[in-house]
């Protein structure tokens, strides 16, 4: 019986990538000359650390940029509040890595509301659908695809 599993995984290999040219570009613009700044990465966290304010805001945009470069979708990022520590700001931001229960629960629904010919199950951190025909699956992502999330998916282990 075709199947695929449907999930939300962060590349940690493009991950390192993108803060390594965050850092690089850092080093090179005119604006963050003789300033202590920049992103540290622990795991799925992204610690930005800058003078100010404003800095950060524009390491944020910097790390969108950066990532979008890796095909890392920007919806990932779960962006914190600027806080002041000493004379530098700190910012964190968190990378949503695998699906939680809520999104897996909504797909699930999403599935279930278009009456295909399919099942929806979650196992851990990832939907599993499973269908008769190939067709009806292909359908499954297509719609899943125009819906829009608060995660990026992907669809993996598509089996005939």
């Amino acid at each position: 019986m075709p199947s695929f599993d449907i999930v939300s995984e962060v590349d940690k290999h493009q991950l390192t990538n993108a803060v390594d040219q965050v850092n690089r570009t850092i080093t090179t613009r005119y604006d963050f000359k003789g300033v202590d700044a920049e992103v540290e990465r622990s795991e799925f966290v992204l610690t930005l650390r800058a003078d100010s304010d404003m800095q950060i805001s524009q390491m944020e945009d910097l790390v969108r940029q950066a990532l979008i470069k890796y095909s890392i979708d920007p919806l990932v990022m779960d962006v914190g509040e600027p806080v002041q520590s000493g004379k530098q700001v700190k910012q964190e931001i968190k990378l949503k890595n695998g699906l939680d229960k809520e999104l897996s629960k909504k797909i699930v629904k999403i599935i279930k509301d278009e009456k295909l010919k399919v099942q929806a199950a979650i196992q851990g951190d990832a939907v599993r659908v499973t269908g008769k025909k190939r067709d009806d699956l292909q359908q499954v992502i297509a719609m899943l695809r125009s819906k829009e999330l608060e995660q990026p998916l992907q669809f993996e282990n598509f089996r005939d």
